[in-house]
């Protein structure tokens, strides 16, 4: 069957992609990939991320004011 992906076919894809980018860099890969399907995923089903969940706690932004 034509076009069917097995088992050996995806280790041999892993081992290419690990040759290719090397240990470091797949898991940054798999992290960007991961992130840039659940914004694509939320812009589908028009789910807006809360907007607290990447806000920065009033405490760090004085102490980045005071430094500054």
């Amino acid at each position: 069957m034509p076009g069917f992906v097995g088992l050996p076919e995806l280790l041999l894809l892993g081992v290419v992609l690990l040759l290719v980018f090397g240990p470091k860099r797949l898991p940054e890969m798999g992290r960007s990939l991961g992130k840039g399907m659940r914004e694509f995923k939320d812009s589908v089903t028009g789910d807006k991320p809360d907007p607290d969940r990447f806000a920065v706690p009033a405490e760090v932004t004085r102490e980045r004011q005071d430094a500054a």
